[in-house]
C-alpha cells in the first residue's frame, strides 16, 4: 500500500514517462492509427514500464491501436510460469506466452564463463518475429530506453569501431517487421522508481543476469561514476544522438568530402579549426512540432 507521498511521486513520474514516450512515439511515427502493437514483455522493469504506459497512451490517444504482449518462455530453470499470466489477466490484457527451450541450446553451444547474450538474443528474436508474424503485428515494441541506447553507442565505439547505437524506430533485420523503442526518452533510474512504486512482479533472468564482466556492464558503470562527476554529461551524449554533423566526420559514405573544392559553399559553418571552441550546454526539447495529424502526445 503506497503512502500518499508515494502515491504523489507516482503520478508525477507517471505523467513525465508517459509525455516522453508519448513526444518519442510522435517524432519518429512509431504508432500509426490501426497498428497491433506487439509488447515484447520480459518480466523485467522496462518491458512492465514500457506495457504499462502503452495502456495509458491507448485509453487517452487521439488514435485507434491495439497491443497484445507476448512472453518467451525461454524454459530457464525456476522461471516462475505462473507470473505473467497472472498479472495480464488481471491487468484484462490480451496476451501470449510461447514456450521454446532455448536456454537449453545456449548452455549446449556457449562453453562456461563465456558470455550468453548474442545467441540468445539471436534466437529470441527469430521466436518474436515468428510471433509477430501469426499474430499479425504491425509493429513491434522493445522496452529499451535511453541509457540502454547510450551504452550501445558506446559499446560499438570502443569494441566494435562504429558509431552506432539502438534505433528509435527500424524495420526489422529480416525486412518483415517495424520495430520501435517507445522509451527511447526514458531515464533507467526512473524506470527503476517508477517498477517499485508501482510493484511490478519481476522476474530475474537466470541466464544472464549473473555475468558480472559483461562489457555492457563494464561501460554502465563508466557511466555512471561519470555521471557522478559530471552531472548532465549523459543527457548531453544522448542529445549529441540527435544533433549529427556528417561534414565534421569521417564516414565518406555519408558525406561527399571528395568533391568539395575552394568553389564551394559553407557546409555547416565550414572549418573552425583556428577558433577556439565555444560549448553551449544543449537540453532535449519539451516539446516537438510535428507534421503528422495522428500523434501520441500528451502533455
Amino acid at each position: 500500500m503506497l503512502s500518499a507521498i508515494e502515491k504523489t511521486q507516482l503520478a508525477k513520474l507517471e505523467k513525465r514517462l508517459r509525455h516522453q514516450v508519448g513526444q518519442a512515439i510522435a517524432q519518429y511515427n512509431m504508432i500509426e492509427d490501426g497498428d497491433s502493437v506487439m509488447v515484447c514483455l520480459s518480466g523485467g522493469k522496462d518491458s512492465y514500464a514500457l506495457l504499462s504506459i502503452l495502456l495509458i497512451l491507448q485509453r487517452s490517444a487521439p488514435i485507434n491501436f491495439s497491443l497484445v504482449a507476448v512472453n518467451l518462455d525461454q524454459k530457464q530453470p525456476g522461471f516462475p510460469e505462473d507470473v505473467l499470466p497472472n498479472y495480464l489477466t488481471k491487468l484484462g490484457v490480451k496476451f501470449k506466452i510461447i514456450e521454446e527451450d532455448t536456454y537449453s541450446i545456449v548452455k549446449d553451444k556457449i562453453p562456461e564463463g563465456k558470455t550468453t547474450c548474442s545467441l540468445c538474443s539471436r534466437l529470441r528474436r527469430a521466436v518474436l518475429y515468428k510471433a509477430a508474424k501469426e499474430l499479425g503485428a504491425t509493429k513491434i515494441a522493445l522496452g529499451h530506453h535511453r541509457d540502454d541506447m547510450i551504452e550501445t553507442l558506446m559499446l560499438n565505439m570502443f569494441y566494435g569501431g562504429k558509431i552506432k547505437a539502438m534505433p528509435a524506430k527500424l524495420g526489422s533485420d529480416n525486412g518483415e517487421h517495424i520495430v520501435i523503442r517507445p522509451l527511447a526518452f526514458c531515464k533507467e533510474q526512473e524506470l527503476i522508481q517508477y517498477a517499485k512504486l508501482k510493484d511490478f512482479p519481476i522476474i530475474p533472468c537466470n541466464l544472464c543476469g549473473s555475468q558480472p564482466n559483461l562489457q555492457r556492464q563494464n561501460i554502465k558503470r563508466m557511466l555512471q561514476d561519470w555521471q557522478q562527476q559530471f552531472p548532465g554529461r549523459i543527457e548531453s551524449m544522448f542529445t549529441a544522438m540527435q544533433n549529427i554533423v556528417p561534414s565534421h566526420m569521417l564516414d565518406s559514405k555519408l558525406f561527399d568530402f571528395k568533391n568539395i573544392n575552394a568553389t564551394s559553399e559553407i557546409i555547416d559553418g565550414g572549418d573552425t579549426a583556428f577558433d577556439q571552441e565555444v560549448f553551449v550546454e544543449t537540453t532535449l526539447p519539451s516539446k516537438v512540432e510535428h507534421e503528422h495529424l495522428n500523434i501520441i502526445e500528451i502533455n
